[in-house]
């Protein structure tokens, strides 16, 4: 086993960045389809990362999206948990953790692992019990991989 497959637990492949890009945009829409809630989302759209614990930063990559849903009262936020978590086993995904997190608010936390691509879930309740707008975060992110070079470059 390399030392990156020990690192990693698994052996990066080799991929497009953009058909990475594409797939974590489309499980990230789907996640926002399955709240069944309006309200007003961050802007931006996944962004590629490198690896940072290596001696080359390009060697491999990941792709992230991090966004958050608000504008809404927590009984609406709370529902679209509650239906997030219901609906994600039925497309695809794993639940493996749905629950309080470790912070003093105890804010609900999904964290899910999509079987075909095995990207990762990350979602969280955070209910402004400090004081700040209620709001569920949202972090979907690919596995590491090693980008191939794009089609015309």
């Amino acid at each position: 086993m390399s030392h990156v497959s020990e690192e990693f637990g698994y052996e990066p492949r080799v991929r497009l960045a953009g058909a990475v890009k594409e797939e974590v945009a489309e499980l990230s829409s789907a996640v926002l389809d399955m709240l069944h809630v309006r309200g007003r989302t961050t802007e931006g759209g996944p962004m590629e990362v490198a690896w940072d614990g290596g001696d080359d930063p390009d060697a491999y990559h990941n792709i992230t999206h991090m966004w958050s849903l608000y504008g809404v009262d927590n009984s609406v936020l709370g529902q679209g948990m509650a239906s997030l978590a219901e609906q994600l086993p039925g497309r695809g995904w794993v639940v493996v953790k749905n629950g309080p997190d470790s912070s003093r608010n105890r804010n609900q936390e999904i964290l899910a692992t999509h079987l075909a691509t095995r990207a990762q879930l990350e979602a969280s309740w955070k209910k402004g019990l400090d004081g700040h707008e209620p709001l569920l975060s949202f972090s979907v992110y690919s596995r590491f991989f090693a980008p191939a070079p794009e089609p015309g470059r």
